[in-house]
């Protein structure tokens, strides 16, 4: 277990360009450190000012429940939100990195935090079985070799599995295969002839040993009976076998052929085959048929999931006591295009003003495919005729959504933006993935009144008369009225200057001439009315 005060934090920091503003910072810390610790100031690492830290709205975008950290929106610090396993987090990985997305809200900015777990020696190297008896014939050649079961050890780097021990004797000496991501492997070769006469059993100890300082270790004990029977073991015919399939090859099709001649006769030299030491994983996935050798697929094969497989086939006789050979048969998987490309929208602000500039970010997206080589080059572009594009960024996998013209919102007010991702390969056909996204376009006061006849019910517009002795003028509905009756002393035509204005931050007016002319009738009375008057008007720049 890890102690504070062995917690070790170092940040590497290192800005980049995304949308508005992104930037990458590393940090390094030691699993099983308490919760609440604190991991690196990211406020500070990124040149922000604490003062106004907490209106800028800075948080971890987590896609967990229980997030494994957590951030003080008040001074910007990260802290361990719980308990940190790297064996559960990071199993075999040999670096154990944890992504973290970090925003700033206002104005929008998104950065990008790696936090390094590195690996405590709290665990010891262990056999699946304390007692391993093995079954060997005094005619046994010198050289042949007993593969055994690796031990396990969940730390990871030099604190998993290093070397083997075997105990002394005169008889074995220990063979150690490096297999890569699968560990090292130990393998008992024989050195000397036994003789059952002399001995009949051997009792070896194997002990593993990790690379911690000091190490911790591991034993199994391995009980050998020799046997008096059957001289001549199976042979495989090639000395290495492989072979590679598609990730979508049906259950029962046939992976490879292996084949091992015994040059006894009768049951002595009938050879089977069977699994050797192989995980559950491989018996999940693969078969083999004990008489024709052939590897079978018998589950679903996974290339996302691992891209090969090391499996121990045992050719054995069927004598009364079995000679067995074991061989390693190595398949490959190849990836087929069968996981469409995954478009997440990380950040987005859905209102925008008309009068936003192009080139002004909208959304951030990113865009992911698993599938490897052509099957996971990804081609996006924002589909219909919108005023938006997708802009790439330096950080792999993410794209900015902005505004590619003027928007106007009086011409569409909101738009449906869908992003089209099309995943492009050698098959046909591609996949593909879309997301919608609703963008409100906010009014800005850019146009003036526009005075219409007949009058129009719509708009917010005012209106006023500039001759206020015989008209008036409703400010809301347009209609002029007179103040009292006509005479016939009043002029028989009268211009009315109409102005109207919006009610905008920065006002915008027009202006109209009325023309009113009376008609003489033998009984004419007209006041306090609505008149229905012969009106030509026309707009001016005033």
């Amino acid at each position: 277990m890890a102690t504070e005060s062995s917690l070790h934090v170092q940040c590497l920091f290192c800005l980049l360009i995304l949308g508005k503003a992104s930037g990458q910072i590393r940090y390094s810390i030691s699993e099983e450190i308490k919760e609440g610790t604190a991991v690196g100031n990211i406020a500070k690492d990124l040149g922000i000012d604490p003062n106004i830290l907490k209106a800028r709205g800075l948080r971890i975008v987590s896609g967990t429940t229980e997030p494994l950290f957590q951030v003080n929106e008040n001074d910007g610090i990260l802290y361990v939100n719980r308990n940190i396993d790297r064996e559960e987090i990071c199993q075999r990985t040999s670096v154990c990195l944890i992504n973290l997305k970090t925003v700033l809200e206002n104005p929008l900015e998104i950065h990008y935090v790696a936090v390094e777990v590195l690996d405590v020696n709290d665990h010891s190297p262990s056999f699946p079985e304390n007692n391993k008896r093995l079954e060997i014939s005094e005619s046994t050649l010198p050289g042949t070799k007993f593969q055994l079961h690796a031990a396990l050890d969940p730390d990871g780097g030099m604190n998993s599995v290093q070397q083997y021990k075997l105990s002394q004797n005169s008889h074995f000496r220990l063979e150690v295969k490096d297999r890569g991501k699968d560990g090292k492997v130990p393998i008992l070769q024989l050195q000397s002839p036994l003789d059952r006469e002399a001995s009949s059993s051997h009792r070896l100890l194997l002990t593993a040993l990790d690379g911690g300082k000091p190490p911790k270790t591991g034993t199994m004990e391995i009980l050998i009976d020799v046997l008096d029977v059957n001289d001549n073991a199976p042979v495989f015919t090639k000395d290495v076998y492989s072979a590679e399939i598609n990730e979508n090859s049906p259950i029962g099709t046939i992976v490879i052929r292996v084949n091992a001649t015994d040059m006894d006769d009768g049951l002595n030299g009938d050879v089977s085959y069977s699994f050797g030491n192989v995980n559950s994983k491989v018996r999940e996935l693969f078969d083999v048929d004990p008489s024709t050798g052939e590897i079978t697929v018998k589950g679903q094969l996974d290339y996302e999931v691992d891209d090969s497989y090391e499996i121990d086939i045992q050719a054995s006789d069927s004598g009364a006591i079995q000679f067995r050979t074991d061989k390693s048969v190595t398949v490959n998987i190849k990836d087929v295009n069968d996981n469409a490309p995954v478009i997440e929208v990380t950040s987005l602000s859905n209102q925008i003003s008309e009068d936003s500039r192009p080139g002004t970010t909208v959304a951030l997206i990113s865009i992911t495919d698993l599938d490897s080589g052509v099957n996971g080059k990804v081609i996006s572009f924002v589909k219909g005729d919108v005023p938006f594009t997708l802009t790439p960024s330096i950080q792999d996998n993410m794209y900015a959504v902005v505004t590619k013209s003027q928007l106007d919102r009086e011409n569409k007010s909101i738009y449906d933006v869908t992003f089209q991702v099309v995943a492009t390969d050698s098959g046909t056909p591609s996949l593909s993935s879309n997301v919608t996204v609703n963008v409100f376009i906010l009014d800005q006061n850019d146009n003036a009144p526009v005075i219409l006849y007949p009058v129009s019910s719509n708009g917010s517009a005012e209106g006023e008369v500039t001759d206020h002795s015989l008209f008036g003028l409703d400010r809301y509905t347009g209609q002029i009225r007179t103040h009292r009756s006509f005479t016939e002393t009043d002029e028989a035509e009268h211009k009315l200057l109409i102005l109207v204005k919006d009610n905008g931050n920065v006002s915008l007016s027009a202006t109209a001439t009325v023309i009113v002319k009376l008609e003489h009738q033998n009984m004419w009375v007209c006041s306090d009315l609505i008149c229905s008057l012969p009106i030509r008007s026309s707009t001016s720049s005033s």
